[in-house]
């Protein structure tokens, strides 16, 4: 019995994706992730240092227990969210992709990002951005966006993630339902977008609509938004609303990929709760994959909490199978997609190479404040 509940814990595990410090996993690391094997990872700076080390990075995480892959994230938006070293090709934000406006020179930078980050065993890349550039005090988006037109802003992530996905990873598309109009930065605070239910429908939403209903599908993933829109839900934000998680997103829009939140470690989250609760919320409204960035010690208490609720029929067993196979049949999907071991060393060649640094110096021509 007490090897059944263990395991059942372990398997919850799935529903994580989490940071850590360091350049290779410390003895503490590589025991925790054996007794909880996450669903992912996501890699930041401090993890990084050049090609040969993220590839034995990423190949030792999957060793760790090879029958459950780890999906290998990371923000690699271009220009201020880059996290790879200065080996890997370069690009500017994608508001100088919103500049170009040219569908083809999106999908061909998408391609040179999603082939390096194939190279070193990356999979999902958290990105592109679907904010809307309304506000122009906005602290956290700005240039991060592609621009303020809805259908100028879907056409350019759809070239993106078609071309991720024809590449070898999934993209994701952020933050629903929309952080264009704060002009509060949500890492430190919570912001209010202040806007009617309609607005929001029409226009910061839109995007993802779009997206959702394209015959190519391809929106495979949503990360939220830690920003209260009382307009939608007037207690709590995006991240842990099921107003806007069930009822917008996977309701009215009908995205039916996978929906992991932002960073629970943000201070627009912990300002107000605590690490257990705020998975246990986010979960509760829809999420299926539970971010938390930079404190792998939690994960364990975040299980817990989530188990005690599910026995205590506080939170569906069905809401968390669901989650569970959606997550299997993106990570079986993903599968298909990662290069097979003679193209990943061919793709590793070209890292940085003239022709990919060539497209990023086309996108580079069209930023407003050209680089020195």
């Amino acid at each position: 019995m007490a090897k059944r509940v263990e395991d059942q814990k372990a398997a919850l595990g799935q529903l994580f994706i989490v940071g850590f410090d360091g350049t290779e996993l410390n003895p503490d690391l590589r025991d925790l992730f054996r007794r909880y094997p996450p669903g992912g990872v996501i890699l930041f700076k401090r993890n990084l240092e050049d090609p040969e080390q993220i590839d034995r990075l990423t190949r030792d995480l999957q060793s760790i227990e090879p029958s459950l892959p780890m999906l290998v994230c990371i923000d690699q938006e271009g220009g201020r969210v880059w996290r790879l070293p200065p080996a890997f090709t370069f690009f500017p934000e994608a508001q100088a992709l919103g500049n170009a406006g040219v569908d083809a020179l999106a999908y061909s930078a998408a391609r040179v990002i999603a082939e390096e980050l194939s190279a070193v065993g990356i999979h999902c890349n958290f990105a592109p951005v679907l904010d809307l550039h309304t506000n122009p005090n906005n602290p956290v988006i700005g240039d991060r966006s592609f621009g303020a037109d809805p259908t100028s802003v879907t056409a350019l992530a759809r070239s993106i993630l078609l071309s991720f996905r024809a590449h070898g990873i999934a993209g994701c598309g952020k933050h629903f339902p929309g952080h264009g109009d704060t002009d509060l930065d949500s890492h430190q605070t919570l912001p209010t977008v202040s806007m009617d239910e309609k607005r929001l429908s029409s226009v910061e939403m839109s995007p993802y609509r779009m997206l959702s209903r394209d015959r190519r599908r391809p929106l495979e993933m949503v990360m939220t938004a830690h920003v209260r829109y009382p307009g939608l839900d007037p207690q709590r934000p995006a991240t842990l609303s099921r107003r806007i998680l069930k009822g917008a997103l996977r309701g009215q829009i009908g995205f039916q990929g996978l929906i992991v939140t932002d960073d629970l470690e943000m201070g627009a989250i912990t300002e107000r709760y605590a690490p257990e609760e705020a998975a246990l919320l986010s979960f509760r409204a829809g999420a299926d994959l539970l971010m938390f960035c930079h404190t792998p010690s939690l994960l364990p208490a975040c299980i817990e909490t989530l188990y005690g609720s599910l026995r205590r029929g506080e939170t569906s067993c069905g809401r968390a199978s669901r989650s569970l196979r959606r997550i299997g049949r993106f990570k079986a999907r993903l599968r298909f997609r990662i290069p097979k071991e003679s193209a990943r060393r061919a793709l590793f060649l070209r890292i940085g190479c003239d022709e990919n640094r060539n497209i990023a110096e086309q996108v580079r021509t069209f930023r407003m404040d050209p680089a020195p």
